[in-house]
């Protein structure tokens, strides 16, 4: 089978291994994200520390996170294989080490080490899927990416439960070792690039290398994003948010971004280069994906606890009403390259996020306690009009840079993804709290929880309380699931000004290469 060199405008021969490369590493980037969520009970008895095991999620998402700019830049700099090759075996690595940990705090430094190699995947992977395909036939590539994506963060509570049952814990990265080995060797084999001295796709400096790595910048990166990601993930859970170390960690992260704006405005070659700013492209559709990031947490964090709290469904009940929204997504996002092929990125956008918007605006009319259809149908709507809203504009960014620009490009606005889910289940959980404390202070109902850590509690097992108190709890927790619902079609509304009054008209798509 004839090698893949990316970038040859759909006529290169051999893409199908490179493609099952692509999406085996996309389903263990994806699957790692959510598949110990079930196995904790397992994973604390056998380990304790049960104190700390949020830090098994949170450090997985940070090191991901924060090291998405670092593999964007190294990718353009050294070419995506090297990148690739390295975060896969890095995540392999941190696989291994995790089923062999033996106490709480070496499963979370091994789990760090798990998201050091997920960030290469999750960047790269999305960045080599553009080289190969032409701007006709990325629809088709992205769709295929985020059906697994789709797919994979879904099923991954499942597959780790009963893994955990049926197995051992171990287990669950213990299975990463032989799919990514698949992956890396399909990589190593079949994935070839062009040679980037003579390669003049979109930019002149594509016919120069560039060897210079801006380390310094990376660490300041990376330690800006870990002090304000912890803030965030921790915050109002580890310790209030008006605490000394709530002020501390995000005093810090401004403070250190303060050094990191300067250390970059002096290197020769930057890890956030400013046109990643500069250019309104970019810069807004950097804005509209934060902002996806962040209304995303209302049906991804809070639903499955809406269905289970307020519908009293069980956990896999509660899976497939948020797994509605996987069918649809890639579906539209597949049929999005008809409407933008004609009308263009921007509008077609517009048009999703606005879409999205009524959707989120319409789960508060949903009646109580309702049907478990209902949500699922809202969850079917919005993964409609978000597929035909975020693929275009990662496309579209994509579309605009040459190859030296395109992992750096794609990199910023993954991270400003990852963020704005991160700030949102900051805020939402914020505002889910509140309404959730406000209706407990003014209940008229006698017997309810004295605070919100038996809330959950309580609703788990609502034998222990009388059918007033039940019906009354079940409510305020309706009643915070809207509140959080308003505030992501509020993220919506955000993106939608963004693209309206910062997006240019036309994208300045670049031909592609002969």
């Amino acid at each position: 089978m004839t090698p893949v060199t990316p970038g040859k405008s759909g006529r290169a021969r051999g893409r199908g291994p490179v493609v099952a490369a692509l999406m085996l590493g996309m389903a263990l980037a994806a699957l790692d994200g959510t598949i110990v969520s079930t196995a904790v009970p397992q994973i604390v008895g056998d380990l304790g520390g049960f104190a700390v095991f949020s830090w098994l999620f949170s450090g997985y998402l940070l090191a991901v996170t924060v090291t998405l700019p670092v593999y964007g830049k190294l990718s353009d700099t050294f070419g995506r294989k090297p990148v690739l090759i390295a975060g896969i075996i890095l995540f392999l690595i941190g696989s291994l080490l995790c089923a062999t940990a033996w106490n709480m705090a070496s499963l979370i430094a091994f789990r760090v080490v798990q998201g050091l190699g997920g960030g290469a995947l999750q960047g790269t992977v999305q960045v080599i899927a553009a080289d190969l395909y032409p701007l006709k036939e990325r629809p088709k590539i992205q769709a295929k990416l985020s059906t697994v994506w789709a797919t994979s963060s879904v099923a991954g509570p499942a597959l780790g439960g009963l893994l955990a049952g049926y197995a051992d814990w171990r287990w669950i990265f213990l299975i990463n070792l032989p799919v990514g080995a698949v992956a890396l060797w399909l990589v190593i084999k079949y994935l070839h690039e062009p040679n980037r001295a003579t390669s003049t796709e979109g930019a002149a400096s594509d016919r120069t290398p560039r060897r210079r790595v801006d380390w310094a910048g990376a660490l300041a990166v990376f330690a800006t994003g870990a002090l304000l990601l912890t803030a965030l993930v921790q915050g109002g859970v580890a310790w209030p948010w008006i605490s000394v170390p709530s002020f501390a960690f995000l005093g810090g992260s401004a403070a250190l971004a303060a050094v990191t704006v300067v250390i970059e405005r002096r290197a020769t070659d930057p890890i956030i280069p400013g046109w990643v700013w500069r250019r309104r492209t970019i810069a807004a559709v950097n804005l509209a994906l934060g902002a996806l990031g962040l209304l995303m947490v209302a049906p991804t964090v809070f639903l499955p606890t809406y269905a289970q709290s307020v519908l009293g469904l069980g956990p896999i009940a509660a899976g497939f009403v948020l797994s509605a929204m996987t069918l649809s997504w890639p579906i539209s996002a597949a049929f999005s390259s008809r409407v933008y092929n004609r009308i263009g990125f921007r509008l077609t956008a517009i048009i999703g996020i606005s879409l999205a918007m009524l959707v989120l605006l319409a789960f508060p009319l949903l009646p109580y306690p309702g049907q478990a259809w209902q949500p699922a149908l809202i969850m079917l709507l919005l993964g409609a009009a978000l597929g035909i809203f975020q693929l275009p504009l990662i496309i579209g960014v994509q579309s605009t840079v040459g190859w030296s620009e395109r992992g750096t490009a794609t990199a910023s606005i993954l991270f400003c993804r990852q963020v704005g889910q991160s700030v949102g289940a900051a805020l939402f959980g914020a505002v889910a709290n509140g309404v959730l404390a406000a209706r407990l202070t003014n209940a008229p109902t006698p017997g309810l929880p004295d605070d919100l850590d038996s809330v959950s509690k309580a609703l788990e097992n609502p034998a222990t309380l009388t059918a007033e108190a039940a019906d009354y709890l079940r409510r305020a927790m309706d009643s915070a699931v809207d509140y959080v619902y308003l505030g992501a079609a509020g993220a919506a509304a955000v993106s939608l000004l963004v693209l309206i009054f910062v997006a240019p008209r036309r994208f300045p798509v670049l031909k592609d290469p002969e």
